[in-house]
């Protein structure tokens, strides 16, 4: 088919939708299929895949016209917000034919009428990169844009009730240049903690494999990519318990804090550093997932999704 990839992400951003569709443009090329990613409606086209319910609302408005099938890829934004707030979202919902979550908790926030048009695709990594953290210091990453929905200086928060020498590196660009001033002030303040900016993907995941875990702390997600990046390299997680995430990881996974708990979060790092035994049990539940991340799965479930026969 000649398929039209929608993305609100233009080229050249490093965001996890940007990302999202240049992996899917990829397995589905892979299929035979011809594709062409924008960050609006263009062309001709015999199916539109649409990420972003609210974002993308034109271009699926204008495709919804020609009957054929539309499938929508919700976001973080999406299905914890923007499906309450925003009318232009709930019509894309009404007008998408299927609906594509990232992680299966996210069908649980939809109305009941669409949830038989949802297809749940969990996002993969192909990378051959495995954990190989530094030897001098407990190293601890975050990645991810500085923007409140993902509440990215929790960490940086919660070093100060942590009195032990980690390493915190932090990546990711100031979408909110408010925060990025904090970033440039924290490390003024706490030499443990060194913000980077944004980085190449490439780079971010040497810095992910390099470190000993990782910290998700964000209010709201549809299911990061981020986090299945740890996953496939075998990176602990350290991860706020909202629904994206335990998602993603399991009710049972052992790594949650309360999300805007740095408290919690500087006690969940703490034993991390400290607690062999709760560490490697950390370890032994991410590998336990690594399966669930893995291309093939992720381009099955996503062909499954588009497959209108």
């Amino acid at each position: 088919m000649r398929i039209a990839l929608v993305t609100p992400s233009g080229a050249g951003t490093r965001t996890g939708n940007r990302h999202t569709a240049l992996r899917w443009a990829a397995f589905l090329r892979a299929a035979g299929h011809r594709v062409a990613v924008s960050t609006a409606l263009e062309g001709d086209a015999e199916l539109l895949l649409a990420l972003h319910a609210r974002r993308s609302h034109d271009s699926i408005r204008r495709f919804s016209q020609t009957g054929r099938p539309l499938v929508l890829a919700l976001t973080g934004t999406d299905v914890y917000r923007d499906i309450r707030d925003s009318t232009e979202a709930r019509e894309s919902l009404e007008l998408a034919h299927r609906l594509i979550v990232l992680q299966p908790k996210a069908a649980e926030e939809l109305p009941g009428k669409h949830r038989s048009k949802v297809h749940v695709v969990v996002q993969s990594s192909a990378t051959r990169l495995r954990h190989d953290p530094v030897k001098k210091a407990f190293r601890v990453c975050v990645i991810g844009h500085l923007r409140e929905e993902k509440d990215p200086m929790r960490t940086l928060a919660a070093l100060r009730h942590v009195d032990l020498p980690l390493e915190v590196v932090h990546l990711g660009a100031p979408l909110d240049p408010a925060l990025g001033e904090e970033a440039i002030e924290g490390m003024k303040s706490e030499p443990r903690y060194r913000w980077l900016g944004s980085v190449r993907h490439a780079r971010a995941l040497g810095w992910l494999a390099s470190s000993h875990a990782m910290v998700i702390s964000s209010r709201m997600e549809g299911g990061a990519n981020v986090v299945c990046e740890a996953l496939r390299i075998g990176v602990p997680v350290l991860a706020s318990r909202i629904p994206g995430n335990v998602g993603l990881l399991g009710k049972d996974y052992g790594g949650y804090f309360p999300a805007g708990d740095e408290r919690a979060l500087a006690g969940s790092m703490l034993r991390a550093a400290t607690d062999a035994t709760w560490y490697r049990s950390l370890k032994k539940q991410i590998a336990a997932l690594r399966p669930a991340v893995a291309p093939r799965a992720e381009s099955a479930a996503l062909l499954a999704a588009i497959d209108f026969r």
